[in-house]
């Protein structure tokens, strides 16, 4: 009987590829497991290529609510930004791929566990570390860093050699990622960074923000304890919300993002992202936690969103500080409760308006109208202790 490898399927060219390339140079039986995060696609017409390229078997895991509660809404509500502009849309899913992977070679017996990330990339880290870390006695197969193929043409090559139908065109061969949360783009005109991005042939979920309508869009959300509970009043499950927005958010051309990034492996790279409904929840939760969270917390909170974001790019989810970070947001999401509306306009997101009954604003003390919680007589002497280092620095000087 021959042993098994559990193969993470997409239907895309690398994965394509490496079904057939897995019976050539390895006495596995493959067995393909497509992980639905929310990615377009006709997952029965999946599974049917896998099975005419050669898998053994084909499974279908949806994990799609999964993702949204337990990896993307802890990103959220840690306000992880990956150098200040990705969402970590790509990030986010891996860990979860990962620990689904584990969990049918578990079910499977197998032996090995194999993906299609580059050997240039940051995903290989980010697969890796999760089996690593969920199951370090299971071999991991990356065909990338083993055989001769050098490029996405090479690919296409290898498939058309052994007579196996191509899903993607020479000329549109960008490498993609999507999911529920966001799509990825690398590679082609992207390269050169003197190369304005093609949106109009590129983008899949969003307009180019020229092409948006004339006239704005409200939208109001809703959050509990940092999680978004309800669009324009309607009570929604995470995934159902996500989609909504994305199709509200795409419509306007907004979560656009053309970055250079530096990857973990040591390199720059450039990817234009699109995260619609993404953009919006983190630009709405991120006006909520302003009128909710006192100084000293907000603060420390923006240090631990970082670091937090450095932690899922690099792939240590499954490690004690990333769990200790999300237990520390956690606690400061107690009172990130309310109602926040926002103008969306040909790209842009504009807050329109904030309620929450656990706000910290009070007008009584921030109005230019002396009220009497604040006597104004009271900053002389603040203001005299909070700069006595300065004066006594310039008293020195001075002598």
């Amino acid at each position: 009987m021959k042993k098994k490898v559990v193969l993470a399927y997409s239907g895309g060219l690398d994965t394509t590829v490496i079904i057939p390339w897995l019976k050539e140079n390895f006495d596995y039986e493959t067995v393909a497991v497509c992980i639905d995060v929310g990615q377009e696609a006709d997952w029965q017409a999946v599974k049917q290529r896998a099975l005419d390229t050669g898998a053994s078997s084909c499974f279908i895991a949806d994990v799609k609510k999964e993702y949204v509660e337990d990896f993307i809404f802890p990103a959220l509500k840690a306000s992880a930004v990956y150098e200040d502009k990705y969402l970590l849309g790509t990030a986010t899913a891996r860990p979860l791929i990962a620990k689904t992977l584990v969990e049918y070679a578990r079910k499977e017996g197998a032996v090995a566990i194999a993906h299609g990330a580059t050997g240039k990339g940051n995903d290989q880290i980010r697969f890796d570390l999760g089996v690593m870390a969920l199951a370090h006695d299971i071999e991991i197969i990356a065909p990338w860093r083993i055989w001769d193929i050098k490029s996405r043409e090479e690919e296409i090559e290898y498939l058309e050699k052994r007579g196996i139908p191509v899903q993607v065109k020479r000329d549109d061969s960008y490498s993609r990622d999507d999911n529920l949360w966001h799509i990825s783009h690398e590679g082609l005109e992207l390269e050169n960074l003197s190369n304005e991005p093609r949106f109009n042939t590129m983008l899949k979920m969003t307009v180019p923000p020229e092409c948006a309508p004339d006239k704005p869009e409200y939208v109001e959300l809703e959050f509990e304890k940092g999680v978004p509970v309800a669009l324009n009043g309607s009570k929604m499950d995470g995934v159902t919300l996500i989609r909504a927005l994305n199709e509200i958010g795409g419509a306007n051309g907004v979560g656009i993002c053309d970055l250079v990034e530096n990857r973990v492996v040591g390199m720059k790279s450039r990817g234009v992202y699109e995260t619609p409904g993404g953009s919006i929840l983190y630009q709405a939760h991120a006006e909520l936690e302003h009128v909710t969270l006192d100084r000293q917390t907000y603060s420390f909170k923006q240090l631990a969103g970082q670091k937090m974001a450095e932690l899922i790019y690099g792939g240590l989810w499954f490690t004690p500080l990333r769990e200790a970070l999300s237990s520390f947001v956690d606690s400061t999401q107690k009172t990130v409760t309310g109602k926040v509306k926002l103008k969306l306009y040909k790209g842009s997101i504009i807050p329109a308006g904030v309620v929450s009954s656990y706000s910290l604003y009070n007008a009584d003390i921030a109005s230019f109208t002396t009220g009497e919680l604040y006597d104004h007589a009271d900053a002389k002497g603040f203001i005299r202790l909070y700069g006595l280092p300065v004066l006594v620095r310039a008293i020195m000087e001075k002598h």
